[in-house]
């Protein structure tokens, strides 16, 4: 799942941007095994998420980044997981999930500015699952304007899913429920970008292979109309080529949904550009896809190091970012892994994407950031000794036919041990300009700031320095709370706290 973003226009902003950091005081309870999210804004506080094991809270932070208030979600079932929150600007819908013996549970409560309970919690669905059996299956999502939710789950038995959709309004009103049958072939499909638009319309993708490893062959748009009860399947030419990964993007602005992936011209073959195409819902048709070469010249600013052939196959599609004339932007990284322990052997794609841990995690925020969703800041547990390179940003623009106009790379080279939270980067909209924020210098608490306009012009702008001594930020789960403030999670000697940015 992916952010919705609108660009206007960007415009050539001569400012200098001036940032004021600050910091909240220290919990002595939020340890780095503590998982949060950043709930938003609501009524001039910052809420924040926050659980270990069983025990669940929300901490208010009014604008100066002290603790108002502590809330307790005791009325939270012991096995209680998968919360989702869905903020609006006084309130917010929490969507959480409990079992209990075989009977799994998905309910909805609606909290206030300072996170108490406005009303009891109501059941939406349940399920029985077998005792051994993946608990974690109903996801909560937004559209963009938040005027409609969708909680549905994916339940695997045997070689099919059942699916099943609720549909609400704002007010959780439910609007339509629907159970469908999925064929699954778990050694070749992928079904993926669960999405809703602004008209309720549920759409998601599937991808097909050929085998049980590599790229795909085929891929088909799946949409579930508002108050309809059909599912209706879209093939999408693919020509001879492979792809993975497709990225689904819904452009509510255009009544258009944007398809990209890296594309090969064979099976584990090497990238050699990008595959797009659009599917138009006034005309309900695809358009005929284009596959963007990429050139040799982007491709050797790209490379971190090897053959330039190779360039690009650690590049991973993070984002795709729409403009308001029918163009986008698509951000993708080079990401890999190595284990330093007794097997040297390294990470590659083709081991992600055949990974049962692969999945699209982005999650619509109102001010069009690309921010991570529930923090699994425990990354502690894998056996071997995992160290981490996230390198080069590549950053390529599109006009609404899907003809690329510019490519651009922001410089980065970055890797850690055990962990990835200190590492990649966050996208931040702000002065006409697309921001990228990432770590340049751990130890000395530095926040590299680039900027790109909508000619491709890149700009580097003052870093982002911490004056506070102790303090590691965690860029990658950054959230945009205001059009221009935004709150970083840090680690501070082993406690987590979180730093105000008002740019």
């Amino acid at each position: 799942m992916i952010f919705i973003l609108i660009i206007g226009c960007f415009f050539n902003a001569q400012l200098t941007i001036a940032q004021q950091l600050t910091f909240s005081d220290i919990d002595r309870q939020d340890k780095a095994d503590l998982n949060f999210e950043i709930i938003g804004k609501m009524n001039s506080n910052i809420l924040i998420y926050k659980n270990t094991r069983w025990k669940h809270k929300i901490t208010v932070l009014d604008n100066s980044m002290q603790e108002v208030e502590t809330v307790f979600l005791d009325f939270l079932p012991e096995k209680t997981f998968n919360v989702d929150f869905i903020a609006y600007p006084n309130h917010a819908f929490m969507v959480y999930q409990y079992q209990k013996k075989n009977i799994l549970y998905c309910m909805v409560v609606k909290l206030d500015a300072m996170g108490k309970k406005l009303t009891k919690p109501v059941q939406i669905d349940s399920t029985q699952i077998p005792f051994y059996a993946d608990n974690k299956i109903y996801t909560t999502i937004a559209s963009e304007n938040k005027e409609k939710i969708e909680v549905f789950k994916l339940h695997k038995k045997n070689d099919n899913y059942t699916l099943a959709t609720n549909l609400f309004d704002k007010d959780f009103k439910r609007i339509h429920q629907n159970r469908q049958q999925l064929s699954y072939d778990e050694r070749r499909d992928t079904y993926t970008n669960f999405l809703v638009d602004n008209e309720g319309n549920f759409v998601f993708t599937k991808e097909t292979k050929e085998g049980n490893r590599g790229g795909s062959n085929k891929l088909s748009l799946i949409q579930l109309k508002n108050r309809e009860d059909t599912l209706t399947f879209l093939p999408i030419n693919l020509s001879t080529n492979y792809i993975d990964n497709v990225i689904l993007k819904i452009d509510n602005l255009n009544n258009r949904y944007l398809f990209t992936s890296f594309y090969y011209k064979k099976n584990r073959g090497n990238i050699e550009g990008v595959f797009s195409t659009v599917y138009n819902k006034v005309e309900h048709k695809i358009s005929t896809p284009t596959f963007s070469v990429i050139d040799d010249s982007i491709r050797n600013a790209a490379k971190s190091n090897g053959q330039i052939r190779l360039a690009l196959n650690d590049f991973f599609i993070q984002q795709i970012v729409s403009k308001k004339d029918g163009g986008y932007i698509v951000v993708s990284e080079d990401f890999s892994t190595q284990n330093t322990g007794g097997n040297n052997s390294p990470f590659n794609r083709w081991d992600y994407f055949n990974s049962p841990y692969n999945f699209n995690s982005y999650y619509y925020n109102p001010y069009g950031g690309f921010n991570r969703p529930f923090n699994n800041f425990n990354n502690f547990n894998n056996p071997q000794r995992v160290r981490y390179y996230y390198s080069n940003i590549l950053i390529m623009s599109f006009n609404k036919t899907g003809i690329q106009e510019w490519s651009r790379v922001i410089q980065k080279d970055q890797y850690d041990d055990e962990t990835d939270n200190f590492l990649s980067y966050v996208l931040a909209p702000f002065n006409g300009e697309l921001h990228f924020l990432f770590n340049s210098d751990r130890k000395n608490q530095l926040i590299a700031d680039h900027s790109i306009n909508v000619n491709g012009d890149v700009k580097r702008n003052p870093t982002l320095k911490s004056r506070e001594k102790g303090h590691q930020f965690m860029p990658r789960l950054t959230k945009q709370v205001g059009a221009k403030q935004f709150i970083i999670p840090c680690d501070y000697r082993g406690f987590i706290c979180f730093a105000k940015v008002d740019v």
